[in-house]
């Protein structure tokens, strides 16, 4: 009975994922101030069913009381967010506080399936839901601080600074870690510079290209952010100087609008490809890996080979929770969830946890492209460009479409700094998005000062066509103007 209990909750937590992840994409095929609360409280629930459906599952496959004690405390941290937010944050944007907690919630319960036989078990559930909480405290002051601190554009070489040394601290001073410099341990934690590094150096280049966009200015800029890139690669983290590269190329398109740069950046990035494939053993090892995982899967494609037998074995519905031999992927909690989550969780379960990250990228952009602070829109711009190409270098190197990179899938993957990191970035985005509402509220106010005589001028609505709304006009996520409030 058991059995059957569980072959057939691995149906309806896949029903549930893709009714929530449906509910992700039709906010822009409508006019969503009207769909506002339905489809948020609906999302809600969906999230909550889920919760409740897999951790009922493992349950009854272990009989472990300790599961059940591990969902109590997701579900009360990740209520408590929803409720935090809607309280302090009125105005920010509900569909990306929905979308991390349905990550973290994907993360979750891989990782309490995964630690289940650790010498220590459901360790790393406990220690990732105490991460979870650390940085949900950070994503909750953070934009408030964006909102207050109106002088972050102005230093941009303490940024550039403070980044480089702490990447040359771990290349200089660090241990090696799978052949590569990654971090520190401190108190029995991994903490890893670089994922805060990431946004230091976002909001760098945001900084200098604000400043100026001047050939001088640009040469400069494109020095400091290489020695960056160079330090990453002397320490063979390769994954993150990927994510510094392709971030930067970016921004500068964005805010050049040169081509010419944007080639000569590729030309530049293709030619330190070469040269660090024949310099680093390192590298040799991952692209053999990728080419031939089968041929090498007694040596470097082992990992490769079994996380491509793991999603074979998943296929579309999965073997269900704790049916499956996921432990056997190494590395399973960080580098490779994915493909543990898509072996017993199956592929469509896994397409709709990388349609929930595109969801948030696509809301990313919707800021960036309407706020007005030119610093503001190149941060928004480059903090997602970072996010969305980790998410593909991470299921981008288990899936064998490119060389594994060692990068951990954000808010899903085991990880402290993958944790921090990420939650200050959506706290950043979070800010962003208020300092657009705040940019709208004083646009109503200049109206109605020209309108005169204190009488308050009409709004300007949007016109939507009857063919449906245009993209960066659909998801504002903006109360009613009686209900419009701001944390102070």
């Amino acid at each position: 009975m058991t059995n059957i209990i569980i072959q057939l909750s691995k149906y309806l937590i896949i029903i549930l994922m893709a009714a929530y992840t449906f509910s992700c994409f039709s906010i822009f095929t409508r006019s969503y101030e009207d769909e506002e609360k339905r489809v948020l409280i609906r999302q809600d629930v969906l999230l909550f069913l889920i919760q409740f459906v897999a951790f009922g599952t493992m349950y009854l496959a272990t009989e472990d009381m300790r599961i059940l004690f591990l969902y109590a405390a997701l579900a009360v941290v990740l209520l408590a967010v929803i409720l935090l937010y809607n309280l302090i944050y009125p105005n920010v944007s509900r569909l990306v506080v929905n979308n991390m907690c349905m990550l973290i919630t994907a993360g979750m319960i891989m990782i309490t399936r995964l630690s289940a036989d650790n010498p220590s078990p459901y360790g790393s559930a406990i220690r990732q839901l105490v991460f979870a909480v650390l940085g949900i405290a950070f994503g909750l002051v953070v934009p408030v601080l964006i909102r207050k601190l109106t002088f972050l554009d102005k230093w941009t070489y303490v940024y550039a600074a403070v980044g480089g040394a702490a990447l040359l601290a771990v290349a200089l001073f660090a241990p090696k870690s799978g052949g590569a410099n990654l971090g520190f341990e401190i108190a029995g934690i991994n903490v890893q510079p670089s994922e805060f590094v990431k946004i230091l150096f976002v909001f760098y280049v945001a900084a200098s290209l604000n400043k100026s966009r001047e050939f001088k200015n640009v040469v400069v800029t494109t020095a400091v952010a290489a020695a960056h890139v160079l330090i990453l690669v002397l320490s063979t983290d390769l994954g993150a100087a990927l994510i510094f590269f392709v971030v930067y190329l970016v921004m500068l398109y964005v805010a050049t609008r040169q081509p010419l740069y944007a080639a000569a950046g590729l030309g530049a990035g293709t030619l330190a490809a070469v040269a660090g494939y024949h310099l680093f053993s390192h590298i040799k090892v991952r692209v053999e890996a990728w080419q031939d995982p089968i041929g090498t899967y007694s040596g470097s494609g082992y990992q490769v080979a079994q996380s491509l037998f793991a999603i074979g074995t998943g296929s579309w519905f999965g073997t269900g929770l704790f049916q499956g031999q996921p432990d056997t992927i190494p590395v399973a909690e960080t580098d490779f969830i994915f493909s543990a989550i898509t072996e017993e969780m199956g592929v469509i379960f896994s397409l709709c946890i990388i349609l929930i990250c595109v969801s948030c990228y696509v809301m990313f952009l919707n800021i960036a492209m309407e706020l007005h602070n030119r610093f503001y829109k190149y941060v928004a711009l480059g903090l997602g460009t970072c996010y969305i190409f980790q998410v593909f270098l991470q299921i981008g190197g288990v899936t064998k479409f490119i060389p594994s990179t060692g990068m951990t899938l954000p808010f899903v993957s085991y990880g402290g700094s993958s944790m921090l990191s990420t939650m200050i970035m959506f706290g950043i985005i979070q800010g962003l998005y208020i300092l657009r509402e705040d940019e709208e509220e004083k646009l109503e106010k200049e109206r109605e000062s020209r309108d005169g005589l204190g009488r308050t001028a009409p709004r300007k609505t949007r016109k939507t066509p009857k063919s449906g709304p245009k993209f960066e006009e659909v998801p504002r996520q903006r109360t009613r103007k009686k209900q419009r409030t701001h944390s102070k």
